[in-house]
């Protein structure tokens, strides 16, 4: 068998052993199909025949199940701070990121969302949930309801379940959240309460959807599968699944990592497919001042020139701000500035 037929082999074997063929016949039995592929396909080893059957099925059960690396997986769960930072943009837009839900998200995401209003007038927040995971559903919570001013269901995660509570310092400014296909667990769930809620849009690619309760086996391999044992319900009861932004923006992985960490990384061969930054657009092209016939008599007998007048009204202009080059982020601060205007009109 070559490489593609068994690359193809190992994308349709799950389907064709869970999927229940037509006219309404039994599915074929996984152990049958498994044991004929190996006596009878030639040139596939045991090995890829198992990765295959293992692939396949895994894929097949999407976000019910997944292998995880413990070397991964330790690291995650080390001592990274939760909110890994904050900014202010063009003055008036803030910008937290969040690196994992975990107990201590709640204390830091309050104190970086206070500096941010100490100092300044914010008219819109980001919440950076790309990269995002962690299991800590009550801090998905506690984060979700420094946003509602009265009590409300936010999510119910079968072992638990929270309300927000009534305040009335709740931050009502427009909200916008970046997501992206490693956007998982609780960051998930924080993402759909949010949106559910009407507090904040959606900006970025669909995530995986591993909202859930789960529980880990290690293998003898020495990794480990992480199954979802219950599922995870946002506020209006619906069970939280994959989720799809309200606003797609589609980067190459790679260079979605590279902005990620730099939001003003100019990329070699990037192409923001015209996504700008509306405050760092600059008008370049001014009108010169219009000169009647006798300034310009005056000017031409006393020996000057009409363009060094040009020079001389010029006023100096101030250097341009950086433009932020991440195609999510720009379009999230985009987004929030044209809400804030909205909200001013209807003042």
């Amino acid at each position: 068998m070559t490489r593609c037929a068994l690359a193809l082999s190992i994308t349709l074997l799950a389907a064709l052993i869970l999927a229940r063929p037509a006219h309404g016949a039994e599915p074929a039995e996984f152990k049958e199909v498994f044991e004929l592929i190996r006596a009878n396909a030639a040139g596939v080893s045991e090995a890829e025949l198992n990765r295959a059957a293992v692939d396949g099925l895994l894929a097949k059960v999407n976000a019910r199940a997944w292998l995880v690396d413990p070397a991964k997986a330790a690291a995650s769960d080390g001592h990274a701070a939760p909110v890994s930072s904050s900014a202010l943009f063009d003055e008036s837009y803030g910008y937290i990121r969040i690196t994992r839900l975990g107990s201590r998200l709640p204390e830091q995401f309050a104190a970086a969302l206070a500096q941010l209003q100490a100092t300044n007038k914010i008219k819109g927040l980001v919440i950076d949930l790309r990269y995002a995971g962690g299991n800590d559903y009550d801090a998905a919570a506690k984060v979700a309801d420094r946003f509602l001013g009265s009590e409300q269901p936010l999510l119910d995660w079968g072992q638990g379940s929270a309300k927000s509570t009534d305040k009335t310092n709740a931050f009502r400014q427009p909200v916008a959240v970046l997501v992206n296909h490693y956007t998982s667990g609780a960051a998930e769930a924080l993402a759909a309460v949010l949106r559910q809620k009407d507090i904040g849009l959606l900006i970025g690619t669909n995530t995986p959807g591993q909202a859930s309760i789960t529980k880990d086996f290690p293998l003898q391999n020495g990794s480990i599968l992480r199954i979802a044992v219950a599922s995870v319900k946002a506020g209006d009861g619906q069970v939280v699944e994959q989720l799809k932004p309200d606003i797609q923006v589609a980067v190459n992985p790679e260079d979605e990592r590279a902005y990620f960490l730099d939001a003003y990384k100019v990329l070699p061969r990037s192409t923001s497919g015209g996504i700008t930054n509306l405050a760092s657009v600059t008008i370049t092209n001014k009108p010169r001042k219009r000169m009647n016939e006798a300034e310009l008599v005056r000017m031409l007998r006393d020996g000057e020139s009409p363009e060094d007048e040009t020079a001389k009204t010029a006023r100096p202009t101030e250097p341009p701000k950086p433009l932020i080059t991440d195609p999510a982020l720009a379009r999230a601060i985009d987004l929030l500035k044209a809400l804030a205007v909205v909200r001013q009109t209807r003042a």
